[in-house]
């Protein structure tokens, strides 16, 4: 995924907002509705702007969907910084994805 992409996706305080939700454990929709005051057309525009950035995915369970944190995109963005600054040895800096360099 595009830095960029992950970067936009983040910018939203609603987005964010989600994603710490997420990480104490995943939710339906409806779930989530409930934690904003906001409508559930506008909540399902931001996972899916989310799910496009791959900072979450979706499980379906019977009628349900489920969403879940997904951190892999988030550890690349921890290294590719870890690079610029120049903390990152070689091990840390060979698996950062090509995609992520500039």
């Amino acid at each position: 995924m595009p830095i960029d992409t992950t970067l936009k996706a983040l910018d939203d305080p609603v987005r964010r907002q989600i994603l710490h939700l997420l990480q104490e454990k995943s939710m339906t929709v409806t779930e989530l509705v409930s934690q904003f005051d906001i409508s559930q057309p506008a909540i399902s525009r931001h996972l899916a702007i989310l799910k496009k950035a791959d900072l979450i995915r979706d499980t379906r369970q019977g009628k349900y969907v489920i969403y879940s944190l997904s951190t892999s995109v988030l550890e690349e963005m921890i290294l590719w910084i870890r690079e610029l600054k120049g903390e990152s040895d070689e091990t840390a800096v060979s698996e950062v994805p090509e995609r992520t360099r500039r």
